[in-house]
């Protein structure tokens, strides 16, 4: 059986990069002996905008084994992690890659892999610039990729961008797992606990708060929801990186306070099932993406979503099927979206449309992938 280890984080941090690299160890350890070489410092604290980087649920959805030994501002650590890798003897090393902050450590390690191991190197690209990229941040996405032999990409955005900036690579694409670990036996979650009825048609944005998340977008767009049809109502939950005055004094300013139940909060795993089980849509307004996990958990829960049409977003949705398309920025747009989806889905089976989509779903052609390319 062929070895691979992956550097990447996973429990007991939070997060998006976390799941997916769970998500991978699970369907490569069937087919591959899998070793993770998770993270003991992942961001210095005074670069994180949250509360803390660790999982601290109740319940732990996913547990992959790993390694604690990746420091990602020790140059002294990287030197250890590459020397202990190369006596893993594997066959493959796979850097899970997301934000150019790593590029000196991603680089450094998979340059002394390079040197002194006959490991072969591939980068899963999760992003190729970050969502609040900088001129600097493409040299540094630059310098943490280009040691890669070969490349996994989770949108055909990104495989597009690798393949221009590393002609002559190797680039498989692949795309997001289903986040269906969220799914509860009772998925059933009374609507009155949030101040909603059956009656009410109620739209959720849900996750971390970011600007390139088009948070603000949506509250003025919902403003023109609401004074169409009283019966709307937003559930706006996730904790945000910025100033959470932002988005609450918005909505005192735009006069919806009635209309919008807002939680500056991080979700813990047990209790993630209860707001997708109360809204009848999930929105992405996104300014810029790749892909997203949220609309992964979406998916898992059978649950249509609305998207804006940027970056590779909209690749994984089946316009009129599985949810809608929306132009970014676009106020009306969102408005003509839900006023659309809402119309629709009297004729519309968009949990069928969804099932079928889940079923092509090309994360789980993952292993046969590092197959073929460990066989060349």
């Amino acid at each position: 059986m062929k070895k691979i280890v992956i550097v990447g984080p996973a429990y007991p941090y939070r997060g998006g990069n976390s799941l997916f690299v769970s998500h991978l160890y699970d369907i490569l350890k069937d087919s591959f002996e899998v070793v993770i070489y998770n993270y003991k410092l992942l961001y210095p604290s005074f670069l994180f905008p949250g509360t803390t980087q660790f999982d601290t649920s109740d319940k732990v959805i996913k547990k992959a084994p790993s390694k604690r030994a990746v420091n990602s501002i020790n140059p002294f650590n990287w030197i250890s992690v590459a020397s202990q890798i190369k006596n893993e003897n594997a066959d493959l090393v796979i850097f899970d890659w997301w934000h150019p902050f790593f590029a000196p450590c991603h680089a450094s390690i998979a340059a002394l892999l390079r040197w002194t191991s006959k490991s072969k190197l591939l980068f899963i690209a999760e992003n190729f610039i970050s969502h609040e990229g900088s001129p600097i941040d493409y040299t540094l996405t630059k310098l943490g990729l280009h040691r890669a032999e070969a490349f996994l990409t989770l949108s055909e955005k990104v495989a597009r961008d690798i393949m221009t900036t590393f002609p002559g690579k190797t680039v498989f694409q692949a795309e997001l797992p289903i986040y269906d670990c969220y799914t509860s036996e009772s998925p059933v979650f009374s609507r009155s606990a949030f101040g909603f009825t059956d009656e009410h048609k109620v739209l959720l944005f849900f996750g971390y708060i970011r600007n390139y998340k088009g948070l603000d977008v949506l509250l003025r767009a919902f403003k023109k929801l609401v004074a169409q049809d009283p019966s709307y109502r937003l559930l706006a939950v996730g904790e945000s990186y910025e100033d959470p005055a932002i988005y609450t004094s918005l909505i005192t300013e735009l006069g919806i306070g009635q209309y919008v139940k807002f939680e500056n909060i991080f979700v813990p795993n047990e209790e993630v099932w209860k707001y997708y089980s109360v809204c009848d849509v999930v929105m992405l307004p996104y300014r810029s993406a790749t892909q997203s996990g949220i609309l992964n958990i979406a998916y898992g829960f059978l649950k249509p979503v609305i998207v804006t049409k940027v970056g590779g977003l909209a690749e994984f949705v089946d316009d009129g099927l599985t949810g809608l398309l929306a132009e970014p920025e676009s106020e009306n747009s969102l408005v003509s979206s839900v006023n659309k989806f809402f119309s629709l889905r009297e004729t519309v089976d968009f949990t069928a449309h969804i099932r079928l989509r889940l079923s092509k779903n090309l994360f789980y052609k993952i292993p046969g992938m590092l197959t073929e390319y460990l066989s060349k």
